[in-house]
């Protein structure tokens, strides 16, 4: 009896999977759609790959609502291609979610022809059309050290060498990755799904083009191409950072920790004010920036947005973060007042300021760091006056007017050697720019002096000829001074009195 059960057991389950796989391989669209026929004499040619040609839309529930997503996300990118008319605003619905966590909508899809797609194919190329890139498939074809990098949602980046000297980085749609796989499995049309992620490169890729900041990565070309069987995949390639650990930041000097933060701020500035109007990042997090050469750059720009969220009062205007909630005021012309502004601004303090800000930065400027983290914490300011402070904390550290206000009396007397340098005698401090000595930068002589006083173990400094970003001079602290080798470009201070 037992047998029986186990037997019947096995063939329900053989039967499911049987169905299941029969579903799967006859699922109504699976197949790919054919290539698109060739341009009629005459007519403007075709934009360089699928991913820029205004979608078509198709009968059925399903199929039309992945073409309703596809010409939503085509208009998108043409809305950052247009200049922006100066004073227009349009008032929309407030977007808090990214893009990719939006649920497709359930109406039905306006019916379009075919002929007018295939009529706007010309425009598109027109419309969408990105610079000549200085790079390109032939750089592409030749590259060489490829590395994957990682992948989001949507892309994966791999890293390449082309022209046997540039590093750059390369940017192209993930097929397994959660925006083409969650697509596939609600459609199961691989090309249009695929169509439907590379929007997003590109619409990348023109604001890369139209935001240009010395903070925000650099387009350098694009590529198309065949690939896992879908004619003209595109390959985005950009600027090579270095990603940004918050771990090994906090163990860097505060002077490269306030240049993150600085560089993070310019941009802000920027993104406020830039020729799009307000831009917003809505999926701010530390991993969508890079630090390229020191400074903080902005590498994903997908879900970025210039959206003004509309709003009838305050209520509307309400902006929620895990620790903390702000309501905006809504204005008289029904948008609420520097909302992508003031996100960009909190996610700013909540990821970098609160952490990278106060910790070991000079005494002397610790109460302006403590008040820059605390009103934007707050967001009584705006990025207009957290920018300007930022920038007077920089002049202030780089003049050395910071050192103006403290008591600089030296507890011993050092013998000045020229052209001298100690090799050995290090000790470990924190924080430095060497990780098996004690490198710190200085303004001049006498802030060495007073640091080398700090420490018990310090017997010696040696001033180098290097300088940090912001022009200080870089110092090797030594335990002591017991050889002294020339060196035509060092000078060395040994204590003789304690």
């Amino acid at each position: 009896m037992r047998r029986r059960k186990t037997a019947v057991a096995a063939a329900c389950c053989l039967a499911l999977l049987l169905g299941t796989l029969l579903n799967v391989l006859f699922v109504p669209g699976s197949e790919l759609p054919p290539p698109p026929p060739p341009p009629r004499d005459g007519a403007p040619p075709s934009p360089p790959g699928a991913p820029l040609e205004p979608p078509e839309e198709e009968g059925g529930g399903g199929r039309a609502a992945l073409a309703r997503q596809l010409r939503e996300r085509y208009e998108e990118v043409l809305r950052y291609r247009q200049p922006r008319a100066a004073g227009a605003r349009r008032a929309v619905r407030p977007r808090e979610r990214r893009l990719m966590d939006l649920a497709p909508a359930r109406t039905s899809a306006e019916q379009q022809p075919r002929g007018r797609a295939a009529a706007e194919r010309g425009r598109a190329s027109a419309e969408l059309g990105l610079e000549p890139p200085p790079l390109g498939c032939r750089e592409l074809r030749a590259a060489g050290g490829v590395q994957y990098l990682g992948s989001g949602y949507t892309k994966a980046v791999y890293k390449a060498v082309l022209n046997r000297s540039l590093a750059v980085a390369l940017k192209a749609v993930d097929f397994g990755g959660h925006d083409v796989a969650r697509c596939v499995r609600q459609f199961a049309a691989l090309a249009d799904c695929y169509r439907l992620a590379a929007y997003k490169i590109v619409k990348e890729m023109v604001l890369l083009q139209r935001l240009r900041h010395a903070n925000v990565l650099q387009l350098y070309g694009y590529c198309y191409q065949d690939s896992n069987d879908i004619p003209d995949t595109l390959t985005a390639i950009t600027e090579l950072g270095s990603p940004l650990e918050m771990i090994q930041l906090l163990q860097t000097s505060w002077e490269d920790r306030f240049r993150i933060c600085l560089s993070l701020v310019r941009l802000l500035h920027y993104l406020a004010h830039s020729p799009l109007g307000s831009v917003t990042l809505l999926d701010f997090r530390p991993r969508q920036f890079v630090i390229v050469d020191g400074e903080l750059k902005v590498t994903d720009l997908d879900d970025a947005s210039i959206e003004e969220s509309s709003c009838t009062s305050n209520s509307d205007c309400f902006m929620e973060f895990p620790a903390r909630n702000f309501t905006l005021p809504c204005s008289v012309e029904g948008r609420c007042q520097n909302m992508n502004e003031k996100r960009n601004l909190y996610n700013a303090y909540r990821f970098f300021f609160t952490y990278l800000l106060p910790h070991s930065a000079p005494p002397s400027l610790r109460p302006l760091l403590d008040k820059i983290v605390n009103a934007t914490g707050e967001l009584h300011w705006g990025i207009d006056e957290t920018a300007a402070q930022l920038e007077r904390v920089l002049n202030l550290y780089k003049s050395g007017e910071y050192l103006q206000n403290t008591t600089r009396i030296s507890k011993s007397e050092y013998r000045r050697v020229p052209e001298a340098f100690i090799p050995d005698e290090n000790y470990r401090c924190w924080p430095s720019y060497h990780h098996k000595g004690c490198l710190l930068s200085v303004f001049d002589v006498n802030e060495a002096i007073e640091i080398c006083d700090s420490y018990s173990q310090c017997k010696a400094f040696v001033l180098t000829n290097q300088t940090t970003w912001t022009g200080r001079q870089l110092v090797f602290f030594k335990a002591a001074s017991n050889h002294i080798m020339p060196d035509p470009d060092k000078i060395t201070y040994v204590k003789v009195t304690d």
